[in-house]
């Protein structure tokens, strides 16, 4: 613990609730607090030489925080159990189809870019919310630090770039929208698509959650796979 890095959990709270409360008057995708946060943050940072590592120790809660806040998530799923219950085995398959393709994605991109093993695995981990990730990277080999970082890049680039996305598909569906937001974009994803339809919302929660379920069960299996046959 040092005064620094109190003062950068201080500093990141209070960023937090000043900017939510800024996003509440305007509602610009660039002022959200997932967004505009950590690019305050990172600036900050930068500017004043402060490594990671000194930041994280006392902020590293704020991370381990986002397992409770995920698993908030299953309220509304457990009031849309009937609606989920029809379509059950369309969104299983979309989430088993949706994490091969992520995985894969990234193990062709780790080698495009020539990177390590714990590089690679950890991005091949990110393809799902920060606290699965986090648990499924010490099972293959991946690093915390990396998984948290790409998890995080994943989802606001999700965020970011989601209704463009999803407009050039052109689906019609509400389930289709937010099961793609919810296994692509994780819990940004999620939460944006709370904003455009609570049941998509719903079943972004889902899908999520299950992605993040079916691949700390198999996924250390699966990455070791795909790192065998591709590579």
């Amino acid at each position: 613990m040092s005064i620094i890095s109190i003062l950068c959990f201080m500093g990141t709270l209070i960023a937090y609730i000043l900017v939510k409360q800024l996003y509440r008057k305007y509602p610009y995708l660039v002022l959200s607090p997932a967004i505009f946060v950590p690019t305050i943050l990172i600036i900050i940072l930068l500017c004043t030489h402060v490594s990671y590592d000194t930041y994280m120790l006392d902020s590293q809660w704020i991370i381990w925080m986002l397992g409770p806040a995920t698993v908030a998530f299953a309220i509304p799923i457990y009031e849309y159990r009937a609606i989920i219950k029809e379509h059950l085995i369309s969104i299983s398959m979309g989430v088993v189809i949706g994490m091969f393709a992520g995985m894969i994605s990234a193990f062709y991109l780790a080698k495009l870019f020539h990177f390590d093993q714990t590089t690679t695995y950890s991005l091949m981990a990110r393809s799902i919310s920060t606290p699965f990730a986090m648990e499924l990277s010490t099972h293959i080999g991946g690093s915390v630090e990396l998984v948290i970082l790409f998890t995080m890049i994943t989802g606001v680039t999700g965020m970011l770039i989601g209704d463009l996305v999803l407009g050039g598909l052109k689906l019609k569906s509400r389930f289709a929208q937010g099961a793609s937001l919810g296994n692509a974009a994780h819990g940004f994803g999620t939460s944006k698509a709370y904003m455009r339809d609570k049941e998509e919302g719903v079943i972004a929660s889902l899908t999520m959650v299950l992605a993040g379920i079916f691949m700390v069960l198999v996924g250390p299996l699966i990455v070791h796979l795909i790192v065998k046959i591709l590579g």
